[in-house]
């Protein structure tokens, strides 16, 4: 399955997600900051240094904050350029501040992180690094020159050089690495809400054909009586106008055509009426239905359902959710796609739970991915060990994402493995040549989160008694 593409990709235009009204929060809080900080070292801790073209800085963005507020609206959304440029101001402004002040001898020049990880958050790479660039270039200039800071007694407030060269190598090492970190973390959140949201439209899917299914079945059972009234009269008149041949024939088209949609309701419904209840049916049911897609497509698919030990023979009636239907019907797929000639589903259940194995006979998941099946978006490595045998495919695990969210919402457990890796699993479930075993996959469900009231759903439903 692919990305779903719903317009340009969130990963690409996360810069023009961030408000004006952010960012301007954001410096009101800064500014609310350097003039307490300036405050406090002017009359309470004695330092002497320009206050008034300190006051002077911090009144420019002041300033910007109002004309922001002056000529944009409150929900802008900013460009690219347009945010960059917001922050490249903000670094520009405290490293002024910062030169006033003692340079890195002001422990505050901490705070040239700040804009940095914010541009890593929202900002493509080649931005990010512009304004990297541009703090690294700025605290480089700020700790060869700046204006000192001094006591009320003339001395002049100094650091070690030694200490001095740590805090800048400090600062350029934050600078990077909270880059970087940010980085990341926006993008994994962006790819889960990506995954996320794929995961969300095929359960929608799902549902909506299952919720079609149902109204197809009611329609084909509303619709047989006045079908059968209809092909009931016209063969009467079929009969009474033997002598008549022009009407006959008018009568015997209506009779075939009334059989012609009864056939039609018939095959649209035929997988309603098979499910008396429609939203549950017995195991195996529910598994073939969830393979009947795939059951065409070169592949045998061979299913295997028996009772655990003990356990009661009867298969357990499950509720046919779409979430736990979409998510089979996936990992099928993928063992379909991957098979050399044979697919096996094997189940088995107990009194407490519910088993499901699904192998194939091709050559296994790539060992370097099994610890990460299940995430979104991950590709083969390279140097994978076999070429893939979808050339045209573009797998980047969004199905199997899907398949595990999904039925891990019904209560599901699954484990990703090769079958070599268990060979005495595997001889117990089939009997089948070494050489043929591929993937394994198995899935374990509390019985209770999936069975269905038996008792309902054996007993006759009033509102469709046939």
């Amino acid at each position: 399955m692919t990305r779903p593409r719903l317009g340009p990709s969130s990963r690409e235009n996360r810069g023009q997600w961030v408000r004006l009204r952010t960012l301007t929060m954001l410096r009101w809080m800064a500014v609310l900051g350097q003039l307490v900080a300036l405050t406090v070292a002017d009359r309470y801790v004695g330092l002497n240094f320009n206050i008034g073209l300190c006051y002077l800085v911090v009144g420019v963005s002041v300033l910007s904050n109002l004309l922001a507020a002056l000529l944009f609206p409150e929900n802008k959304r900013l460009s690219e350029t347009e945010a960059m440029l917001t922050l490249l101001f903000d670094i520009a402004q405290l490293a002024v501040l910062l030169y006033l002040t003692g340079g890195l001898n002001n422990p505050f020049a901490l705070l040239m992180l700040a804009p940095v990880t914010i541009s890593a958050s929202v900002l493509p790479p080649r931005r990010t690094v512009f304004l990297g660039a541009m703090a690294v270039g700025l605290v480089t200039l700020l700790a060869l020159a700046q204006e000192p800071l001094r006591f009320a007694d003339g001395s002049i407030l100094t650091v070690p050089p030694l200490f001095a060269f740590g805090f800048w190598l400090a600062i350029v090492t934050g600078v990077v690495f909270l880059a970087f970190y940010a980085r990341q973390v926006a993008q994994e959140i962006d790819t889960m809400g990506d995954a996320l949201l794929a995961a969300q439209m095929a359960l929608a899917r799902e549902q909506k054909l299952t919720d079609l299914g149902g109204v197809v079945a009611a329609a084909a059972h509303e619709l047989g009586t006045p079908l059968a009234t209809i092909k009931l009269v016209s063969s009467e008149l079929a009969a009474e106008l033997q002598d008549r041949p022009d009407l006959h024939e008018d009568a015997c088209l209506i009779r075939d055509q009334a059989d012609r949609c009864r056939d039609i309701l018939r095959s649209m419904g035929r997988a309603g009426k098979d499910d008396q209840q429609l939203h549950q049916a017995p195991l195996e049911a529910v598994l073939r239905e969830a393979a009947e897609p795939h059951a065409e497509r070169g592949r045998a698919i061979q299913f295997h359902l028996t009772p655990a030990p003990g356990s009661d023979p009867r298969q357990p009636v499950i509720h046919r959710r779409p979430e736990v239907i979409h998510g089979l019907r996936n990992l099928i797929q993928n063992a379909v796609d991957f098979a050399a000639s044979r697919v096996w589903v094997v189940g088995s259940w107990s009194d407490q739970d519910i088993r499901l194995f699904i192998l194939d006979d091709g050559n296994g998941f790539d060992p370097q991915l099994i610890p990460r099946i299940g995430e979104p978006f991950v590709r083969r490595r390279r140097g994978a060990r076999t070429p893939d045998p979808r050339p045209g495919y573009d797998g980047m695990g969004l199905g199997l994402f899907i398949a595990k969210t999904l039925l891990e919402r019904s209560g599901a457990t699954l484990s990703f493995q090769n079958a070599d890796a268990a060979p005495d699993m595997v001889d117990a479930l089939l009997d089948t040549p070494p050489e043929t075993r591929g993937a394994l996959i198995t899935l374990h469900w509390p019985r209770a989160r999936l069975e269905a009231d038996t008792t309902r759903a054996l007993g006759p439903n009033p509102a469709n008694p046939v």
